[in-house]
């Protein structure tokens, strides 16, 4: 399936940063690598830098997007610092709809918010949400956060959140000049897909998912956008792998050295709330898979992988993790070569 863009807007490349805990690493050197890398992604004429969010797992060690996107923001001036994703039913949609107009207004519009349902993980148990907040109430939760985002006052009354009117404060339409705060939905269903359809919002698509997958999400997409009265070329984000180097051998072996073992110890650490079974890639083989489907090899390959998502997706905007070797000085080389042999060549 291929979707053509009507009118097709300027590639916008951009990493992933997941602030991963590799084997044999400390926390505190995987968060300082990814604000590295970020520092980098700004040095390298890249457009974005998309944070991840995990709770109590070395799959990644940020436990709030949101707070380290405004350290980013605060570092750097011009590039877009987005959440990918911030987990709702682990906050308060008002919680959050606060710290985005606050972040929207300090770094002039450069601040997205991306959310998303998560998991069924122990997290639910922590903050006290329930599995309800996963399986039932992330609709909820995402209109009363959009209301906060565009409304002079709010209030609420559904099954989950019930308050009395109260003034926003700050208001994110202050900047008059610049677009209201962008929120951007992750989608891995089609019960989501709908969601985010119907309301409008940009979805960000993961990294396991291969162009077909992404070209039948965005179909669907467009048909609910359309049918609730909405453009219908949404700025969604494609998730992906990127290593750059001088021949594919040397740029897949960079990742199948390392990952797997982040893989394995990262995603073997979840533990679900209520006792489901849960089953795990075999990390080797999804090292692999992801090699395959996105821009790891020299130049003109990552250039023609990402050309070729665009022309079968739609999609123009991308978010790569770059940290998939586990070392800094790899991850900035990789970085500085995407701006330097990559974005120069993309349409």
């Amino acid at each position: 399936m291929r979707v053509r863009n009507a009118t097709r807007t300027r590639t916008r490349l951009g990493t992933f940063v997941l602030a991963a805990q590799f084997p044999g690493q400390g926390q505190g050197e995987a968060l300082h690598r990814a604000v590295r890398t970020a520092q980098a992604v700004e040095s390298a004429g890249l457009d974005e830098v998309w944070l991840a969010e995990h709770h109590f797992v070395p799959y990644g060690v940020c436990p709030s997007a949101v707070t380290l996107a405004g350290l980013l923001l605060g570092r750097t001036r011009r590039i877009r610092v987005g959440t990918a994703i911030s987990v709702l039913p682990n906050t308060h949609p008002v919680t959050l709809g606060e710290q985005t107009a606050l972040l929207h207004i300090l770094s002039d519009g450069r601040f997205s918010l991306g959310v998303g349902r998560g998991g069924p993980w122990v997290d639910l148990e922590v903050f006290g949400a329930g599995l309800a907040a996963f399986e039932r109430d992330f609709p909820e939760s995402l209109d009363l956060l959009l209301r906060w985002l565009r409304e002079p006052r709010v209030d609420a009354l559904g099954p989950r959140y019930t308050f009395r009117e109260v003034p926003v404060v700050p208001r994110p339409d202050e900047l008059l000049d610049v677009p209201g705060p962008e929120v951007v939905v992750a989608c891995t269903s089609p019960r989501t897909v709908r969601l985010a359809g119907e309301r409008g919002l940009p979805m960000l698509l993961g990294m396991h998912a291969d162009d077909e997958e992404k070209a039948a999400m965005v179909a669907l997409w467009r048909t609910h956008a359309l049918a609730a009265g909405h453009d219908p070329q949404g700025a969604h984000v494609s998730v992906g792998v990127a290593q750059v180097a001088d021949d594919r051998a040397e740029a897949a072996e960079a990742l199948i050295k390392a990952m797997p073992g982040w893989l394995r110890q990262g995603l073997g650490a979840h533990v679900t709330v209520d006792g489901r079974a849960r089953s795990m890639r075999d990390p080797v083989d999804y090292t692999e898979r992801l090699c395959s489907l996105h821009p790891v090899g020299p130049p003109r390959l990552a250039v023609d992988r990402l050309a070729a998502t665009s022309e079968r997706t739609g999609i123009t905007r991308f978010a790569l993790l770059v940290e998939g070797s586990g070392d800094l000085a790899s991850t900035e080389e990789n970085v500085r070569r995407l701006g330097a042999e990559v974005l120069p060549h993309l349409a």
